[in-house]
């Protein structure tokens, strides 16, 4: 089973990135994926009201291939909080997407860390945007996993284009940090990252439409982790992060 870890559908807003769920389905069933964790491009509240329902009807036209994550600005703390509660109980939600650089609040800053512990509680973990841009590197983001050791913390993109080796060195001092292959572009890296902090916390993710999920797929493929190593990256692991039925 592969599972990707970061998918978005958005629709309707003037993002140059727009994916229906239809779209969404159609890109995973291209690259050999079953399952996705699916999130807007844009937070709550903001650009798209909608975008709450928008992920819970994709999750539901297409159950068992589709799980929803709210992606949710810590500026607006009661809203956020009341909506994260929402998506996990009522629609159940899977996760929690954080954006330091859409929402310019800083990783470690009291709102963010609130609203990290409450995904905690709620038993989902939180995915963040870390790449290369202020506020969103896996130093930034490494101060909310340690302010919220209870919480798993997956950093999206491991690091980006300059801040890999980063990433890598905040999660072997961190346990609850979980690294993310998406629109990183070295294979070897993945490799690294198995080596040094295991395979059972190394998740294979595409952003898609943003990046190819075959694309991505075929990076993991290509960095050469051996079937067991490999099949915990691709899919294994989302279901135990997850809680998903094999």
């Amino acid at each position: 089973m592969i599972f990707d870890m970061h998918m978005h559908i958005e629709e309707g807003t003037s993002l140059p990135w727009q994916m229906s769920a239809e779209d969404c389905i159609r890109a995973m069933d291209e690259a050999g994926v079953e399952r996705s964790a699916v999130m807007t491009l844009t937070d709550l509240p903001g650009l798209n009201p909608q975008g709450l329902e928008l992920i819970a009807a994709a999750c539901e036209r297409f159950p068992d291939r589709l799980y929803g994550f709210v992606r949710l600005n810590p500026a607006h703390l009661e809203t956020s909080k009341q909506l994260l509660k929402q998506a996990v109980t009522d629609l159940g939600f899977k996760g929690l997407k954080l954006h330091p650089v859409s929402t310019l609040q800083h990783p470690g800053g009291a709102a963010t860390i609130e609203l990290i512990r409450l995904a905690g509680e709620l038993g989902v973990p939180t995915l963040f945007h870390c790449g290369d841009e202020p506020l969103s590197t896996p130093l930034s983001i490494a101060q909310a996993a340690a302010a919220c050791p209870d919480s798993t913390i997956i950093l999206g993109h491991m690091g980006g284009y300059f801040h890999v080796d980063e990433a890598l060195d905040v999660a072997e001092e961190l346990p609850n940090i979980i690294l993310e292959t998406s629109a990183m572009p070295y294979p070897d890296k993945i490799r690294t990252a198995v080596e040094r902090i295991g395979a059972e916390r190394v998740v294979f993710g595409s952003d898609g439409p943003v990046s190819s999920p075959a694309l991505e797929k075929q990076k993991v493929v290509i960095s050469s982790l051996g079937d067991q190593a490999a099949g915990l990256v691709l899919g294994g692991n989302a279901e135990t992060l997850l809680r998903l039925a094999a």
